[in-house]
C-alpha cells in the first residue's frame, strides 16, 4: 500500500486534489481511498488530506501517519507545520515553491522536489493573484516526481472531477509535470 499526505490551507484545494488523485489511480485499475482531516477550520487554516492506493481493496480507515509521499500546496506551511513528520525513507516531499529543493534544507532520508505551482495556476487563471488554486498543477508534478500515476490519468480525472476550467486545469498539470525541480544528484536528479 502507498500512502500520500497532502498539506494545504483551507480553500486551496488539498481535499479536491486528493479526490482527483484517487480518481486517477482508480482509472489505472488501482484501489484508492481519499479523505480529508479537518474540523471547524476556516479558509486559510492548515488542513490535511490523505490518499491510500493498493492493488487490493483498501480497508484501513485511519489518518496517514507514515506516508510514502507528502505534498505541500502552501510553502508557508513548511515553517509552521512539520510537513515531513513520519515520511518514510526514500519517499518524496513535493513542495509548491519557487525555490530549489536544496533551499528547503531537508535533514531527512527522502527526496525533496519543488514546482512553482502558484505561478502555473496564475498563468492559467486558476484562482486569484492572492489565492491561486494550485491543486491540479501539483498533481501533474506529483505524477512525475513519484511515477505513481500517469499524467494522462491525472488529466482525465481532472476532466471528470473538476467542475469548471477543465482545459486550464489540465494544462497546468501538464506544465507542472515538465517543471518539477528534482534534488541535485550524480545522475542529474530527474528520474
Amino acid at each position: 500500500m502507498v500512502e500520500i499526505r497532502f498539506h494545504g490551507r483551507g480553500g486551496q484545494g488539498a481535499v479536491v486534489a486528493s479526490t482527483i488523485l484517487a480518481c486517477a489511480l482508480f482509472r489505472e485499475g488501482k484501489h484508492a481511498q481519499a479523505f480529508p482531516a479537518f474540523g471547524v477550520e476556516r479558509r486559510g487554516a492548515p488542513v490535511e488530506a490523505y490518499v491510500r492506493v493498493d492493488d487490493r481493496k483498501v480497508l484501513l480507515r485511519t489518518n496517514v501517519y507514515t506516508p510514502d509521499h507528502v505534498v505541500v500546496l502552501d510553502p508557508t506551511l513548511v515553517q509552521v507545520v512539520d510537513v515531513s513528520r513520519g515520511l518514510k525513507p526514500g519517499g518524496v516531499l513535493l513542495v509548491n515553491a519557487d525555490k530549489t529543493p536544496a533551499a528547503l534544507q531537508s535533514a531527512g532520508s527522502f527526496a525533496v522536489c519543488t514546482v512553482d505551482a502558484s505561478r502555473l495556476a496564475l498563468r492559467h487563471r486558476l484562482g486569484s493573484r492572492t489565492h491561486p488554486i494550485v491543486n491540479t498543477a501539483i498533481l501533474g508534478a506529483l505524477a512525475r516526481a513519484t511515477g505513481l500515476v500517469s499524467l494522462e490519468a491525472v488529466c482525465e480525472a481532472i476532466h471528470q472531477e473538476v467542475p469548471s476550467y477543465h482545459e486550464a486545469n489540465a494544462a497546468a498539470a501538464r506544465e507542472a509535470w515538465e517543471a518539477v525541480v528534482f534534488p541535485a544528484a550524480a545522475d542529474g536528479g530527474a528520474p
